[in-house]
């Protein structure tokens, strides 16, 4: 997003999270409402360009989602969608994208009020290094002509009993919806999102041997000082890397493993 949409979805978010900051709002029947709104927003293009139509008021348009929406979905729902639809945006499928990360930063909520959010970041983590390795599986959950059901029963199967309702519902959402997202990047945004929850950040780490939970903690303790915020490690055991560390945090990169340093070199020496 950019300009205006990324002010309005910004607007949103804090929206959400006054909203739910009363814990008599159901953060899981919420998120399922705005996905159903999402759903709605993206097979209704003429729907979506009113809505997000300049010439149009933002009261007008207000009125006429919530006529819309009003014995469909709840008071909480509808006032947040009432809300988007007031404010400027660049183009109509960033309302869309807006309505999606609502549905998504509230299942993240409910899965923080029943102290679970650490396990779904680890369990969103797993399943996304699961289906790295699995081919066949990542064929069958992004194939685009896959029917949603049997995706949904797919991810169901894989997940029953091994991973919390709310890391269940987060992936079945992005493999029937993916909305041109791919699979990784769509596990990438929610792991940040569940990190921003907590104004914490996610870092990659790669080594070549599992770390002690000693270790893990030093390490977390060293880059929450680097970053300045807390981090949250997701770790990957790779042989190839022979020894040393690689951290990724969003776009930077620390590279301090054995095998970096010998491509270095045989770089140099080729040069």
């Amino acid at each position: 997003m950019s300009g205006a949409s990324r002010e309005s979805s910004a607007a949103a978010r804090e929206r959400l999270e006054a909203l739910t900051d009363s814990q008599s709002v159901d953060a899981a029947r919420l998120a399922e409402e705005l996905l159903a709104v999402t759903r709605l927003l993206d097979r209704e293009v003429g729907l979506r360009r009113t809505l997000t139509d300049p010439a149009r008021s933002g009261e007008a348009k207000a009125e006429l989602i919530a006529s819309l929406l009003r014995g469909q979905v709840g008071s909480d729902t509808v006032e947040l969608v009432s809300g988007l639809v007031r404010s400027r945006w660049s183009a109509p499928r960033d309302l869309v994208d807006a309505v999606e990360q609502l549905a998504a930063l509230a299942e993240i909520v409910d899965a923080h009020r029943s102290g679970a959010l650490d396990d779904v970041e680890d369990e969103l983590f797993r399943f996304g290094r699961i289906v790295a390795g699995n081919p066949g599986l990542r064929a069958a959950l992004t194939d685009p002509a896959a029917d949603a059901a049997a995706k949904t029963q797919l991810v169901k199967r894989l997940l029953d009993g091994r991973a919390k309702p709310v890391t269940v519902r987060l992936i079945v959402a992005l493999v029937t919806q993916p909305r041109g997202r791919s699979l990784d990047g769509g596990l990438e945004e929610y792991s940040r999102l569940a990190a921003g929850r907590r104004d914490r950040v996610v870092a990659l780490v790669t080594t070549a041997v599992p770390l002690s939970d000693l270790q893990r903690e030093r390490l977390g303790t060293s880059l929450a000082r680097l970053v300045g915020r807390q981090v949250h490690l997701n770790v990957v055991a790779d042989p190839a890397v022979l020894g040393g560390i690689r951290v990724q945090i969003g776009d930077e990169i620390i590279e301090g493993t054995i095998a970096s340093r010998l491509d270095s070199a045989r770089q140099g020496l080729a040069g």
